[in-house]
């Protein structure tokens, strides 16, 4: 089997060389790499080429039009059995490409989906984000921590599809916003098998700055609303808990503003959520200041998720009234 890499990258080239570089360490070595440079200001073109002797690499510029459009791009061009599509802030462990196809040949599986880690070279920020984006007392296992293998819904930071399930597919539909849960659960609705492989798990950086997360936790909320135009389905009660989370902080702090009875149990509860998060966080990281950052990015991440979830779906109502135009 042979595997076609494909990575889109937008203005972030000193990640693409850390990529390469853990590509180039791979113990299953029957592989091409695709670069879909999507229309970047600072491009990757030098470093790609650093690595043109040492792995088969192919190298596209194209106008910008979101990383949905540039994934397509690359796999109309790719050559392998199978594609394997990674962000460019990822590094691929060495045995990646072999436990993959292992999986594959092992589980039948057209299209499959992976989890996430962090390193201890991570910043401490990375790995507090880690700890969010993975905790099941956070997002609730839904991102490679499922007992269901069959449930799970791909991420575009590690996922991948046949040749023949990308043709029937004709890959994503959107360039952004939620493009990759759609695609999974559309692949599933076409019969084909897309299931998590635990073991085939990426390094990935993910932001290093706690604004830019909450933002893209509030894009996150936003993206599981316009997925559910394509399939109702999409938005389940682990995706509502954040917006009640939310709507029950606001409920904590009007009680203490306006010093309203038992203002003092609801905030008491809130602070046994965040002792329960510290202690959880340290046994997971060892690291007390891991621990404490996870506190604040797993209150910001599900705040921002719930308000983007909310808004988003706000926005949808009054444009299917006419009242509001996407102008």
């Amino acid at each position: 089997m042979k595997f076609s890499i494909i990575v889109p990258v937008y203005n972030r080239p000193k990640e693409i060389k850390e990529l390469l570089r853990s590509l180039n360490r791979q113990e299953f070595t029957d592989f091409e790499i695709i670069i879909v440079e999507d229309g970047s200001t600072e491009t990757c073109k030098n470093e790609v080429e650093a690595f043109i002797k040492q792995l088969s690499i192919n190298y596209y510029f194209i106008p910008n039009g979101g990383q949905g459009f540039a994934r397509n791009y690359g796999m109309k061009r790719a050559k392998g059995e199978y594609f394997i599509l990674f962000d460019s802030d990822c590094i691929i462990p060495p045995e990646y490409l072999r436990k993959l196809k292992n999986a594959i040949d092992e589980r039948s599986l057209d299209a499959h989906g992976g989890p996430d880690a962090a390193t201890k070279d991570f910043s401490l920020i990375q790995q507090a984000i880690n700890y969010s984006m993975t905790s099941m007392l956070t997002t609730g296992g839904i991102r490679g921590k499922t007992k269901d293998h069959s449930s799970y819904q791909a991420r575009g930071y590690n996922m991948g599809l046949s040749r023949l399930a990308f043709e029937a597919s004709e890959g994503f539909i959107d360039p952004n916003k939620g493009e990759d849960i759609e695609l999974s659960i559309r692949l599933k609705k076409m019969g084909f098998k897309l299931e998590l492989v635990e073991e085939a798990f990426v390094y990935h950086k993910r932001r290093n700055a706690l604004f830019s997360f909450f933002k893209q936790s509030f894009s996150f909320g936003q993206n599981r609303v316009n997925v559910s135009r394509y399939h109702p389905e999409a938005i389940k009660t682990v995706h509502i808990l954040p917006s009640l989370f939310l709507g029950y902080n606001i409920f904590v702090l009007l009680c203490i503003v306006l010093d309203l009875p038992y203002h003092e149990i609801f905030p008491s509860v809130l602070l046994l959520w965040f002792t329960i998060i510290l202690v959880h966080a340290f046994l997971k990281t060892k690291s007390l200041l891991v621990a404490g950052l996870a506190v604040i990015t797993s209150f910001g991440q599900l705040n921002a998720y719930g308000m983007g979830l909310i808004t988003e779906k706000i926005k949808a109502i009054l444009f299917r009234s006419g009242k509001y135009t996407d102008q």
